[in-house]
């Protein structure tokens, strides 16, 4: 007997425009895939009626102490979850959930935002040394190690 079961996406970002892009990536991978949400606003598991969600602490880079507290946070929910990939637009909490991911031995995937047009973000360019694959919504800032495979908003450069 084969093995029927779908395979299991993790998908995290931050409220907001990360968390967006996400939805977009997302919606058109769930026929095929069981994706649960991470995100850091309460306000995203409605979005997602219907899939599993967990919240988690929001921070950034000026507040990077929260970063140890989200650690133990994604390692319990992905411990609980059992991902085979995790997915994520960013920003923080994303860069922290593939860092834990990568920890685990579950494949990552990095998908720089749209806004990005000049040079992958600060996040991005730090998801580029560990992340399974990493993404950029445009083809100028593609590379031998970032992948081009369109954008979320469909636009031609």
């Amino acid at each position: 007997m084969g093995n029927d079961r779908k395979k299991k996406i993790v998908a995290v970002a931050s409220i907001g425009g990360h968390w967006i892009q996400l939805l977009r990536i997302t919606r058109t991978l769930e026929s095929e895939f069981d994706v649960s949400y991470v995100s850091t606003h309460e306000k995203c598991g409605v979005m997602v009626n219907g899939h599993p969600y967990e919240q988690v602490a929001d921070f950034s880079r000026w507040d990077a102490y929260k970063l140890i507290p989200a650690f133990f946070s994604y390692w319990k929910i992905f411990r609980k979850m059992r991902p085979d990939v995790i997915l994520t637009t960013g920003a923080a909490p994303g860069l922290v959930a593939l860092a834990v991911g990568k920890m685990m031995g579950i494949k990552t995937i990095w998908v720089d935002s749209i806004a990005n047009v000049a040079t992958l973000s600060a996040s991005g360019r730090v998801a580029a040394k560990f992340a399974t694959c990493v993404y950029t919504q445009w083809e100028d800032l593609s590379s031998d190690s970032i992948r081009y495979a369109g954008n979320v908003l469909n636009i031609q450069q």
